[in-house]
């Protein structure tokens, strides 16, 4: 398999890791309650790893996967964790990829994957992952279309060179067909304007429940000078959309009552131009009948059937697995 070289630093371990050569009968230390048995061979202290959030529990494991197999190739949710995409929630299962000759199948957390094709590998710091294209193209075949399609825009806000072309591309020249159909859905949208996986959520979201698509990023100068962007617009009527209600009021990046009142200051030049702004969260997307409510309430007209399966399906997945922060909202 091909190694490219793009420049990229892996996601470090949220949490130290020890392995039981460097600590005196693990196990005891294991039944006292001082350290947790992360994988084969590999510990971390018990209040630290508890105090993880589950998506960066799921990275502290694929680095101890990494401790126990150093030449191990990562894909899938792994090869995102490690290259700072989005992981929701804590799946679990590290994923490694493998030549066809090789054995697929899951053991202790790990399940290995084979392939006969020529797969484009990137080494980070001498971590062996699969590429952003790769990456994407594993998820949009493997995952719900609204978890391909943030992985999908994620890595093309990680690797600039990289397009939504390449990507649909590479899952067509594929030589297995599992997968190849969903996958379209998602790699034919992707975009990097979507800043977050809330953002891209609320694309599919926005679209399954009928609504005209949104321009994204948009900017808007206001009579004071002050340029604002909205993340979701729409021309007729004039509308805007922000999906980050969750992240700018719980305290993580900053005064709540602070960021009620930039948002309040902002909504106020934006209404410049626009007619009514709305504001969601993750479980007002992921449950998706609130934000059908929010837009219909500010007069978004709905233009096609609901995809009733689409939103359904997501809404069993993803409702209570929110995704990995990356950087602050604007």
């Amino acid at each position: 398999m091909p190694l490219l070289t793009l420049p990229l630093q892996i996601r470090p371990s949220p949490v130290m890791l020890l392995r039981s050569d460097d600590v005196p009968h693990p196990e005891r230390a294991v039944a006292r309650g001082d350290l947790v048995k992360v994988q084969r061979g590999v510990y971390a202290p018990f209040e630290a790893w508890h105090a993880l959030a589950p998506w960066t529990r799921y990275l502290a494991r694929v680095h101890a996967t990494l401790l126990a197999r150093p030449d191990a190739l990562f894909s899938h949710e792994s090869a995102a964790a490690l290259l700072g995409g989005p992981v929701f929630g804590d799946p679990g299962t590290v994923h490694v990829l493998a030549p066809a000759s090789g054995e697929a199948g899951q053991v202790s957390g790990i399940r290995t994957h084979t392939t006969r094709d020529d797969r484009g590998l990137i080494l980070l710091g001498g971590v062996a992952v699969t590429s952003p294209a790769e990456t994407a193209v594993d998820l949009a075949r493997s995952r719900h279309p609204a978890i391909g399609l943030a992985v999908a825009d994620a890595m093309l806000r990680l690797d600039p060179e990289l397009s939504g072309a390449v990507m649909a591309e590479m899952n067509e020249k594929r030589s297995s067909r599992r997968g190849r159909d969903v996958a379209r859905w998602s790699l034919r949208r992707a975009t990097p304007l979507a800043e977050s996986s809330i953002e891209s959520v609320s694309r599919a979201v926005i679209e399954w429940l009928g609504f005209p698509a949104p321009e994204l990023q948009v900017s808007f100068e206001s009579a004071s000078g002050d340029v604002d962007r909205g993340d979701f617009v729409w021309e007729r009527p004039a509308l805007g959309g922000e999906s980050d209600g969750d992240l700018k009021f719980d305290g993580r990046y900053g005064d709540s009552v602070s960021a009620l009142r930039r948002q309040r200051a902002r909504d106020a030049r934006l209404r410049e131009h626009l007619d009514a702004i709305a504001h969601w969260g993750w479980t007002d997307a992921t449950t998706f009948v609130p934000l059908s409510s929010l837009l219909q309430g500010m007069g978004l007209p709905v233009i096609a059937p609901e995809n009733v399966g689409a939103l359904m399906a997501m809404r069993r997945q993803l409702a209570s697995r929110a995704p990995l922060p990356a950087s602050p909202p604007a």
